[in-house]
């Protein structure tokens, strides 16, 4: 199997061929399936060694939920959750890589400073002052494609063809990060699951996900415990009561080209990559 290699702000990392495990660490109290388990920096750093022990080879931290109708908090208040997480987090585990789910270049900028190796950019990269921030401090990145913003993407999402669309998206906005003084070895793609799709857009960007690849660029899937796999089941709340739907997608992902995999369940999903690379 290929492994690409992602510039991170500390090293050139050379993406596991089997798969690479970005493990969900939410700090929010809202978050769609496990806001409020992880708020304080005791219970969250904890969280992150259980996933570092399963196999997670980076930590996503997250101060702003980004579930359908949420609300967008205040700076100060996201940053408030956030940098104690990234700054005890960096000082326990200092060659862990560590990432920011963040859309505000303020937060961006100081869990940078705190220790921070990747910002994962729910807008895509949308704010100058974001593609700023990432050129002054070189980090990798996550540019990821919304439909709309997360308060009313769901409401009704339209494409006239979602996958030449999310291809577009990614050409453009990757020139225009790279254009800012982004290295393009520093980006990964993420087609945006569930943000701004239906069922049938979600099932469409994973059929096609090799043609989204934009200068060879390693992509992210992020399908934990997305709804979309309940409708598909129909049990809506399966996908959060079980890790078999997300292995079972995260799998196929990684049999159409899906080089990471941001999930909740770490270890159900490790297990299934090394069983997958025994037959590759």
């Amino acid at each position: 199997m290929a492994s690409r290699i992602w510039q991170l702000a500390r090293e050139s990392w050379q993406l596991p061929a089997a798969g690479a495990i970005m493990g969900i660490l939410n700090v929010t109290p809202d978050s769609f399936s496990d806001g409020g388990v992880h708020a304080d920096v005791a219970s969250a750093v904890a969280h992150a060694r259980r996933m570092i022990d399963a196999g997670a080879d980076m930590i996503d931290i997250g101060g702003e939920s980004a579930r359908p109708g949420s609300a967008e908090v205040t700076v100060a208040e996201e940053l408030d959750r956030v940098l104690p997480v990234v700054a005890a987090l960096r000082a326990e585990f200092p060659h862990a890589r560590l990432s920011i789910d963040t859309r505000h270049a303020e937060v961006a900028r100081a869990t940078l400073l705190a220790g921070a190796d990747v910002v994962n950019d729910i807008t895509g990269l949308a704010d100058p002052a974001m593609r700023l921030v990432c050129a002054e401090l070189p980090c990798g990145v996550v540019l990821m494609h919304m439909q709309g913003e997360p308060g009313t993407m769901q409401q009704n999402p339209r494409y006239d063809d979602v996958v030449a669309e999310v291809r577009a998206f990614f050409e453009t906005r990757v020139a225009l990060a790279v254009a800012d003084g982004i290295a393009p070895e520093r980006i990964c793609l993420d087609p945006g699951i569930g943000f701004g799709k239906t069922v049938e857009h979600n099932l469409s960007l994973i059929r096609h996900l090799e043609s989204l690849r934009v200068r060879n660029l390693p992509i992210l899937m992020a399908l934990s415990r997305k709804s979309f796999m309940g409708s598909l089941l129909g049990d809506a709340e399966l996908p959060k009561l079980s890790p078999v739907p997300t292995v079972v997608m995260s799998l196929l992902s990684a049999d159409r080209g899906a080089d990471l995999h941001r999930v909740h369940d770490v270890a159900e999903l490790k297990q299934a990559l090394v069983l997958r690379a025994a037959l590759c």
